[in-house]
């Protein structure tokens, strides 16, 4: 099997910015991991029991738990997809530097040495209103993805003004945050900007796949897995808030 030159990429995101419509076109492709949120706290116990593996100790990433994640996300060509918050980084660099025994390293180094050759993908969204929009709907409703079992404790969606301003606020400072993390780091990720990949997200995937340095098969083809969610509230909730 030809190497693909590299061995692990990370999609770097905040919510509400289509990475699950990404990460279902990467998937499709058979080449490029099987990306997903396996570094997310909330769903580590989940994960473990579905890979058969003792639960983190303390909620905490360890070396078992990647090595069982990096097993779940490869590919047959040896290529590992993930997902990652901006909410996440820090709790993720900071599991793998405690398992490192406290030995100095870059965020960088400590991500390496577990991923090997790594790129990073930066997935924003242009419209920070209209994120803020989806974000609040799916946290009231708990209705985050189509295919996804919907969590109890939901309730009809209705304007909350002081809670998409939250989310607004939330979502620049993550940006910041990612901004400053690979300039510190010096990591020029592929840039992918969601109306782009909504708009297009055939052609959007497979610039992320030569930036990978990914060939598809010439009988294999990318598939939507995804549709869009936005509907005429979130255009309306948008529209109030920016006339505040």
């Amino acid at each position: 099997m030809t190497d693909p030159g590299i061995d692990s990429y990370l999609i770097c995101a905040t919510p509400r910015t289509g990475s699950t419509l990404l990460c279902g076109l990467l998937k499709s492709s058979g080449i490029a991991g099987r990306p997903a949120s396996y570094f997310n706290r909330r769903g580590l116990h989940d994960y473990a029991d579905g890979w058969r593996i003792a639960r983190p100790r303390d909620g905490r990433i360890d070396e078992a738990y990647v090595r069982a994640a990096l097993a779940a996300g490869r590919t047959s060509n040896g290529v590992f997809g993930g997902r990652i918050m901006a909410e996440t980084l820090p709790e993720l660099i900071g599991d793998l530097a405690a398992a490192n025994s406290g030995s100095a390293a870059t965020d960088v180094e400590l991500l390496s040495a577990q991923f090997g050759r790594l790129k990073f993908v930066h997935l924003r969204r242009r419209d920070v209103v209209a994120q803020a929009v989806s974000w609040a709907k799916a946290l009231q409703t708990h209705y985050w993805h189509p295919d996804e079992t919907v969590e109890p404790g939901g309730r009809p969606p209705h304007y909350d003004e002081e809670l998409i301003g939250r989310l607004v606020t939330a979502i620049e400072k993550f940006e910041a945050d990612w901004t400053l993390w690979f300039a510190s780091n010096d990591i020029v990720p592929h840039e992918v900007v969601y109306e782009e990949l909504a708009a297009d997200p055939l052609s959007t995937a497979h610039k992320v796949l030569d930036h990978l340095g990914l060939h598809l098969p010439p009988d294999r083809q990318l598939v939507i897995g995804h549709r869009r969610q936005a509907d005429q509230v979130n255009a309306e909730w948008a529209a109030r808030f920016r006339g505040r």
